[in-house]
């Protein structure tokens, strides 16, 4: 019988304390780093084990395996970026009416986070939504663009020191485009999205992405929470423009080993899970600001950066090795309201709430994707 009990983030703390008396670098990071692999082993074993017998639905050999970007070979990495720019040259079915902005079908994504944004962030419905919203990008990638490698994810545990010296950053070929270029004696970026209004510091870039891929794509849509807004203000107006960047090494300093050790080993109930993911300078928030730049920064219109779905992926890999700890006890857990803050008030969700995402999907359940091996979903994080 397997053992699926989190270990008590006590346990492992002390080796945390251990400070080489020269002040070099200690071990603190390695040790979190080793407790998150052995959690992602438990995790592995979870779902096969689950699968073992199946007969139907997701099986052993559906199973679809979920990456880390670095993992990837150059030709997967390109592939993949291919596919992403493929879904940014194809026409949007939102209609202009509804999205004047829209151009792309990557904007039919895009936009679909914009109108979701109120109800998905600080709510009950955080997780699940992102991560079918996820699964459908990674389903047009595959059904409209003729990709057929791993979904990938960024663990930002393994570039947090450094990620401008990482695969995502590098703007080669077969990375996710460059920095933005860098732009000296610029104030920082005044937000204002979900009324938490604060000031992103400039960092190591702030303009365009010059090289490597995304640095000839066109975000259409946004700005919704920092100006210069155009039209109504929503984001959902057409302002074409370059993508630009601003990785931030003061946010990446959030992603360590030990925060994703604090994330998974303190918090047993989803409601305190989640809140721990969206603190001001949390996990969630941190990997946004680390990509930083336009529309990176922006609450609402941040999905406009393909580099969004390998954080997202990360933010979905780290909730499903919390569940698989469990033993099967956090699945079917849910909390809350469905807006923001609860503002404005909202009922509780339940397991039949039926989450929305514009013309990518008809509204599917909370239960319907609570698991990543049952509903629509048969995959993996490796």
């Amino acid at each position: 019988m397997l053992n699926w009990s989190v270990q008590p983030l006590f346990l492992f703390s002390l080796s945390f304390l251990a400070v080489r008396a020269d002040g070099e670098v200690n071990n603190t990071q390695a040790a979190a780093a080793k407790q998150i692999r052995a959690w992602q082993d438990q995790y592995n074993n979870y779902i096969f084990e689950a699968l073992a017998n199946r007969t139907s639905g997701c099986t052993y050999d559906k199973l679809q395996y979920r990456r880390e970007w670095s993992s990837l070979s150059p030709k997967q990495r390109s592939a993949y970026t291919t596919a992403v720019e493929c879904l940014q040259s194809k026409p949007n079915l939102i209609s202009n009416i509804r999205v004047p902005g829209a151009r792309t079908r990557f904007d039919d994504v895009v936009a679909a986070h914009i109108f979701q944004a109120p109800y998905i962030h600080f709510s009950g419905i955080f997780l699940h939504w992102h991560r079918y919203y996820t699964y459908l990008y990674d389903k047009l990638l595959r059904t409209e663009c003729g990709y057929t490698g791993p979904q990938p994810y960024w663990d930002w545990t393994l570039t947090y020191a450094d990620p401008l010296a990482s695969k995502i950053f590098s703007g080669t070929a077969d990375s996710m485009g460059s920095n933005g270029i860098y732009i000296p004696n610029r104030n920082g970026t005044f937000t204002n999205a979900f009324n938490r209004p604060r000031t992103i510091p400039a960092a190591t870039g702030g303009g365009c992405v010059t090289s490597g891929p995304f640095q000839n794509y066109t975000v259409n849509l946004g700005p919704a929470s920092y100006e210069p807004r155009v039209g109504s203000g929503t984001g959902l107006d057409y302002n074409p423009r370059c993508l630009k960047r601003d990785v931030s090494l003061e946010f990446s300093h959030n992603l360590k080993p030990t925060d994703v050790v604090a994330l998974i080993g303190a918090n047993a109930a989803l409601e305190a899970f989640s809140g721990f993911f969206e603190t001001r300078d949390g996990l969630h928030a941190s990997g946004h600001f680390t990509i930083g730049g336009d529309p990176g920064n922006d609450g609402f219109v941040s999905a406009g950066d393909p580099i969004f779905y390998l954080h997202h992926g990360q933010v979905d890999r780290l909730w499903t090795i919390w569940q698989a700890l469990g033993g099967g006890g956090r699945f079917g857990e849910v909390f809350g309201t469905s807006t923001a803050f609860n503002r404005p008030p909202s009922p509780n969700v339940t397991l039949d709430y039926e989450l929305q995402y514009e013309v990518l999907s008809e509204p599917v359940t909370m239960r319907s994707v609570d698991s990543t091996i049952d509903g629509p979903f048969c995959y993996i994080y490796i």
